[in-house]
């Protein structure tokens, strides 16, 4: 399947910050089932300096914000080629060894609610480990409903779970913490997902990935309750959301901060479809 994507952030300031450095994570990676067709990414209110491949091989921009400016708009855009694995990425190939990411994070340090369930976890029947972290899954989802506006981006994950709420970030850093209290390594990734009859949406995904013996490393998405598809989109990964974030930097300046995400993902018609068809359409006239 082709997806269109087209990302756009927007910061407004109530005064132009006197030094701001950014870094992107926002291109789409190519391997393991999905292919970058085409990709570009634009800014106004900022030059970019360089790009490069980080320590857990994510595509990064580094953004340096013009002295006078009060808007910055990043533009990111292309079409990504993915193909439905069932979530499966396979052996760890990376620069980053396994091991690395079995270490806890702050915000994936555990706590009493997160050592609770990784307990009950250890005491679920089930076939193997690929079953035993889709009932882990399908746990968070019980425990903490998804919902808007009640954790943000600095929320932990023994917070979330504690609060019994979140969203996509939150689902993903509690599977990662309870995976690890239970061995196995785990990382976050950033994303895109296509909606069912939805093409505008006001963020990214997020989602995990566990290494499981013998398939390597498999996707779980928490808060839709599946392995991921061909609708999804991997972009960067890390630890944790610190590590895969779209956006981080750092600012000086003591204007008021105010940003929005307006996100695009939509299906591509087939190229051979189209023309088959209307060449089926031009013949019945």
């Amino acid at each position: 399947m082709r997806l269109k994507i087209s990302h756009v952030t927007t910061y407004t300031y109530d005064s132009p910050d006197h030094y701001a450095l950014l870094q992107l994570r926002m291109t789409p990676r190519s391997g393991h089932g999905q292919r970058v067709l085409d990709w570009t990414t634009s800014i106004t209110g900022g030059t970019k300096e360089l790009s490069f491949s980080d320590q857990y091989a994510n595509n990064v921009d580094l953004l340096l914000v013009d002295r006078d400016a009060t808007t910055v708009e990043i533009r990111s855009e292309g079409t990504v080629e993915v193909e439905d694995r069932a979530g499966v990425i396979g052996p760890n190939n990376g620069l980053a060894p396994v091991w690395l990411f079995t270490a806890a994070t702050p915000a994936t340090a555990p706590g009493p609610q997160l050592r609770k369930l990784a307990t009950q976890a250890r005491r679920m029947e089930a076939e193997n480990d690929l079953d035993r972290m889709h009932r882990l899954s399908a746990a968070i989802l019980d425990a903490v409903p998804w919902a808007t506006g009640r954790t943000d981006a600095s929320t932990t994950a023994e917070a979330a779970l504690d609060a019994r709420t979140g969203v996509c970030q939150d689902h993903a850093h509690i599977m990662i913490a309870v995976a690890r209290l239970l061995g196995y390594p785990a990382r976050y990734v950033s994303g895109y997902l296509m909606m069912d009859g939805q093409v505008d949406q006001n963020a990214s995904h997020a989602w995990c990935e566990i290494c499981l013996d013998p398939l390597g490393w498999v996707g779980f998405d928490i808060s839709n309750g599946i392995s991921p598809d061909d609708r999804y989109v991997r972009v960067a990964l890390g630890l944790d959301y610190a590590d895969a974030a779209p956006v981080h930097g750092h600012r000086m300046g003591s204007g008021a901060e105010a940003m929005k995400v307006h996100l695009q993902v939509a299906r591509q018609p087939d190229q051979t479809q189209s023309q088959s068809g209307q060449a089926q359409q031009q013949s019945s006239t």
